[in-house]
């Protein structure tokens, strides 16, 4: 990852150290509503778990300097997915890409500090003196794999781990985590039958950790 220096002959309107900002939308933070056909997607890295809160205040921040003609969005891909936990079935979040997000602007030396220089950014993506834009199909293809209508499931446990069978003709015996298949949110776990260690495959909700 390399970036350019910082242009010196580039002012830059002063704006306070740290912003307190409410984050609404958790995906997509518009900036500006008008269309720049010049304007580009491009990798931004952040500090891993800060991406909503960074991306509101480059959107204070491009508003506070007049640069909303430039820097129009920021993407933070997302996916839906659905979490068992404590035997309750919950839909989150998660973040594809933790650590980054897209940010599509006109890369002017203007928008480029003004990116480069929000609170969080630790820089842009890429190799060269330049950072290169995202090709189209690239982040189409992003965007359709955050718009998959099956949420997928997320494992509360890891392999290995003991567990308890809450539910089926098991119920209540205890097994050990073999593998899990949060496609389908299904876990293969051993348990102890007839003196011996048999994989039994069991719903998500099936099973609880000890």
């Amino acid at each position: 990852m390399a970036d350019t220096q910082q242009p010196e002959e580039i002012a830059v309107p002063e704006v306070p150290e740290v912003q307190e900002v409410q984050v609404k939308r958790p995906n997509l933070v518009v900036i500006s509503e008008k269309e720049n056909p010049k304007a580009r997607w491009f990798v931004v890295h952040v500090y891993s778990g800060h991406e909503n809160k960074v991306a509101e205040t480059l959107k204070q921040r491009a508003e506070t300097l007049q640069l909303t003609d430039k820097i129009i969005s920021v993407l933070i891909p997302t996916q839906e997915k659905i979490q068992i936990k404590r035997g309750q079935r919950k839909t989150v979040s998660e973040k594809i890409f933790p650590g980054y997000m897209l940010v599509q602007l006109e890369l002017t030396d203007d928008a480029w500090l003004a990116v480069r220089t929000t609170q969080g950014v630790t820089g842009f993506v890429g190799v060269g003196a330049k950072p290169k834009p995202l090709p189209k199909h690239e982040v189409e293809a992003i965007k359709q794999y955050m718009s998959q209508a099956a949420p997928q499931y997320k494992a509360d446990y890891t392999e290995g781990e003991a567990i308890r069978i809450v539910d089926g003709p098991f119920n209540d015996f205890l097994g050990t985590v073999k593998s899990i298949d949060e496609a389908k949110g299904k876990v293969e776990v051993l348990v102890n039958i007839f003196g011996r260690e048999t994989p039994v495959q069991l719903d998500f909700l099936q099973v609880k950790k000890v």
